[in-house]
């Protein structure tokens, strides 16, 4: 599992806790979270996070 950053404000997705709120399940690849997904803080695409090991 990994983890990505957005780069504009900062905010995690990590691949083992996903984004239930946002109907990603905990475990959902990166590469399956859906390209319209946006980051919930502020809004930029998926194309604006960077993997990043914490």
């Amino acid at each position: 599992m990994k983890t990505y950053i957005c780069i504009v404000c900062g905010f995690v997705y990590d691949e083992a806790t996903g984004r239930p709120e946002d109907g990603i399940a905990p475990g959902t690849r990166w590469a399956d979270v859906p390209e319209s997904w946006a980051c919930p803080d502020c809004g930029v695409a998926k194309a604006d996070f960077e993997a990043v090991e914490i």
